[in-house]
C-alpha cells in the first residue's frame, strides 16, 4: 500500500534541493571567473567557424589515423593564436575549427598542409615575361646575414634575364615565366627555353586516377592530371639539363595567379622534379626533387630583418638537417635554392656563403602576420594530409548577441505559454508548475556554468532550442502527475488521499517518459557532430534535471499542500480539481445507492 501523504516528510526532500542549489552557486560564485555566465558559441557571441576537407593525391578515402593526426596538429596552431575556447573536432573527413571572439581571422589560414621542402632551382629555365607598358625597378643587391641565405632582387631589361644574381625580378607579369639560372649559366639576350608569352599547346590530360572508393573523382583527376605533367620524372635529363619541351609544356599548364587554384598544392611528390609558381605569382620555376625535407626543422620564429627591410622567418635545423643544408650550400655557392611550401615557392634565395651553424632565413615580402602565421605553422609541423577550405563563417558580435536575445525571447514566449495554461487549467497547482520550472531553470543554468569551466561546454543556438522543448519535457511530466491525481479524485477520493496513490502511478510513466527522451538524446549525441550535438546535449541533461525538480521539488510542494490546515490551499476548487471532484462525489453517491438497492433486494 502506497504511504500516506504524512509519511512523505516533503521538508527533507525541499532541503536536500535547496543544499544542491546552493553547493552550485557556491561553485558558480567561488571558482573560475567568479561570474554566473555561460560560455557561448560563436553564434552566440562572436567568431569563426572553418570547415576544412581533407584531400589524397589519389582520391582515396583518408584514414582515421592521418585525420586524427591532423586534427591533433591543426589544435597546436590554433592554441598558438592564444585565443581561449577554441575547440577543433572531426566530422568525417572534415576538420572545424571554431574560434570565438574577433581573432578568428587567423583560424582560416590554419588549414595549410605546411609541407615545406628545399629544393634546388635548375639552371637554363625559362624566364619570365615583362608584360608590355610595365618597367622594371633598378637592381637591388645586399650582403647575406650570417647564417641565413640572401634573396637578392637582379635587375632586369627588356624581358631579357638579368646577368647579375639569378633571383627573380620583381616585375609582375601576367603568366611569367620560371626562375633565373644560375649567373654564369645565363644569357642577357636569348633564354635557352621559350618565353611563356608564346606558351605551347597545352599538355594533353593524362588517364584519370582510379575511382574506387575515391572521395572526389573529381578533385583525385586534377591532382593526377597535374602531377602528371608538372611532376613528369623526363623534365630534367640524366645529366641534370632540362627537357626543353617538357618544360614549356609543364609551364604552359600552370596558372600563377592570386586567386588560381593549384590542384598540386601540398599534394607533390618530393621524389619528382617540379614546376611551381613563387614570387607572389610572378615566375614559374623549374625545381629538381627535393633533398631536404621540412620535418628536419627544429623551431621557427618570425622577425624584422633591419639589414633587407622586410620580415623573415628565421629557421634552426636539427642536427641531421644541419649536416644536409651545410652539404648543400657548401657545393652549391652562387646556385638557387628554394623554399617550397605546400607547391609554392616562397623563396628562391641564392647561397651566397657555405651555411654550416644550421640556422637560415626564408623570406618572401611577407607582412608581419603572414610571417608569424608561416612560423607558427611550421613550429608546430606539415599536415599529413592536404586540405581544402569547404566553408568559413565569421559572425560579428552584434550578429551573435541578436541571436541570444532571439533564443531568450523564444524561451521567454515558450515559458509564458506554459504558465498561462498551466494557471487556466490547474489554477494553484500551476503556481507549483511555474515554481518548480523556475527553480529546473536556476539549476540548468548553474549547471551550463559549471560544465563550461570544467569540460568548455559551448552554448549555441542549438543548445538554446534543446533547452527550450526541455520546457515542454518537465511540463508534461507535471501534466502527468496532475492528471493522475484527478483520476484518483475522480474514483472518489479526497484530495489529501489521491496525492500518494497518484504520485505512484505516476512516476511509472514519469520515468518512461524521461527515460526514452533521454535514450533518444543520447542516441543523437553519439551519432552525430557540432550543433546537432549541442543540441542533444542539452536536451539530454534537462530531461536528467526534471526528473530531481520533479522528484525534490513539485511532489513535496503538492504534498505539503495535500495536507495543508489553510482552508484555501487544501480547498480543490482552488487548485482546478473542483469539477473532478464533483463528479467524483457522484459516482461515490451513485455507488453506495447501488450498493443499497442490492442490499434491499
Amino acid at each position: 500500500m502506497a504511504a500516506s501523504a504524512g509519511h512523505l516528510r516533503p521538508g527533507r526532500y525541499l532541503a536536500l534541493f535547496a543544499l544542491i542549489v546552493i553547493v552550485l552557486y557556491a561553485l558558480v560564485f567561488l571558482t573560475g571567473n567568479h561570474k554566473p555566465t555561460p560560455k557561448l558559441g560563436i553564434d552566440l557571441q562572436g567568431g569563426t567557424r572553418v570547415t576544412l576537407t581533407a584531400r589524397t593525391p589519389d582520391g582515396g578515402q583518408p584514414t582515421r589515423e592521418s585525420l586524427n593526426q591532423a586534427r591533433q596538429i591543426i589544435e597546436r596552431r590554433v592554441n598558438g593564436i592564444g585565443v581561449s575556447g577554441t575547440e577543433v573536432l572531426l566530422d568525417g573527413n572534415n576538420v572545424v575549427i571554431t574560434v570565438p571572439g574577433e581573432q578568428g581571422d587567423q583560424a582560416k589560414n590554419l588549414g595549410k598542409t605546411a609541407k615545406l621542402g628545399f629544393r634546388k632551382v635548375v639552371a637554363n629555365a625559362t624566364q619570365p615575361v615583362v608584360p608590355p607598358q610595365t618597367t622594371t625597378p633598378p637592381p637591388a643587391t645586399g650582403t647575406p646575414t650570417s647564417g641565413a641565405p640572401k634573396t637578392s632582387t637582379p635587375p632586369s631589361s627588356s624581358g631579357a634575364p638579368a646577368a647579375t644574381s639569378g633571383a627573380p625580378t620583381t616585375t609582375k607579369s601576367g603568366g611569367g615565366g620560371a626562375p633565373g639560372a644560375a649567373p654564369a649559366q645565363q644569357q642577357s639576350s636569348t633564354p635557352a627555353a621559350p618565353s611563356s608569352s608564346t606558351p605551347p599547346p597545352p599538355a594533353s590530360t593524362p588517364a584519370p586516377a582510379p575511382a574506387d572508393g575515391s572521395v572526389d573523382a573529381q578533385t583525385a583527376q586534377q591532382i593526377q592530371a597535374a602531377k602528371a605533367v608538372r611532376q613528369n620524372p623526363q623534365l630534367i635529363g640524366a645529366d641534370g639539363q632540362p627537357n626543353q619541351e617538357l618544360v614549356a609544356k609543364a609551364m604552359a599548364s600552370l596558372t600563377c595567379a592570386p586567386n588560381a587554384k593549384d590542384p598540386l598544392e601540398g599534394n607533390d611528390d618530393p621524389r619528382l622534379p617540379l614546376v611551381a609558381c613563387g614570387d607572389h605569382d610572378t615566375y614559374k620555376y623549374l625545381l629538381e626533387p627535393e633533398f631536404l625535407p621540412g620535418t628536419e626543422i627544429a623551431d621557427s620564429t618570425s622577425g624584422y630583418d633591419q639589414q633587407r627591410g622586410q620580415w623573415v622567418v628565421n629557421l634552426s635545423f636539427k642536427s641531421a638537417g644541419t649536416k644536409t643544408w651545410a652539404d648543400f650550400t657548401s657545393k652549391n655557392t652562387g646556385q638557387q635554392a628554394a623554399f617550397v611550401l605546400d607547391t609554392q615557392v616562397v623563396s628562391a634565395p641564392n647561397i651566397q656563403v657555405a651555411i654550416l651553424d644550421g640556422n637560415t632565413q626564408i623570406t618572401g615580402k611577407f607582412t608581419q602576420s603572414e610571417a608569424k602565421d608561416l612560423s607558427d605553422i611550421l613550429k608546430y609541423g606539415s599536415l599529413p594530409l592536404s586540405f581544402a577550405s569547404s566553408d568559413a563563417t565569421t559572425v560579428s558580435a552584434t550578429l551573435g548577441l541578436a541571436s541570444l536575445q532571439a533564443g531568450l525571447i523564444a524561451g521567454g514566449i515558450g515559458l509564458l505559454v506554459v504558465f498561462v495554461y498551466c494557471l487556466f487549467y490547474y489554477r494553484l497547482l500551476g503556481v507549483l508548475t511555474i515554481l518548480s520550472l523556475a527553480l529546473s531553470g536556476a539549476l540548468i543554468f548553474a549547471v551550463l556554468v559549471l560544465l563550461g569551466r570544467w569540460i568548455g561546454y559551448t552554448l549555441d543556438l542549438a543548445g538554446i532550442a534543446g533547452l527550450i522543448i526541455a520546457i515542454g519535457i518537465t511540463a508534461d511530466s507535471f501534466v502527468i502527475y496532475f492528471e493522475r491525481l484527478k483520476d484518483e479524485i475522480r474514483e472518489g477520493r479526497t484530495f489529501r488521499s489521491a496525492v500518494p496513490r497518484g504520485w505512484v502511478r505516476a512516476r511509472r510513466t514519469i520515468l518512461a517518459s524521461d527515460a526514452v527522451s533521454f535514450l533518444a538524446a543520447a542516441i543523437l549525441y553519439v551519432i552525430a557532430v557540432g550543433d546537432v550535438q549541442g543540441f542533444a546535449f542539452t536536451l539530454g541533461m534537462s530531461t536528467v534535471l526534471d526528473l530531481v525538480v520533479v522528484y525534490l521539488v513539485t511532489h513535496p510542494l503538492v504534498a505539503m499542500v495535500s495536507t495543508s490546515k489553510n482552508a484555501f490551499l487544501s480547498n480543490p476548487r482552488h487548485l482546478g480539481l473542483g469539477a473532478v471532484q464533483q463528479l467524483g462525489s457522484q459516482r461515490k453517491k451513485a455507488a453506495s445507492v447501488g450498493r443499497a438497492n442490492v442490499k434491499e433486494a
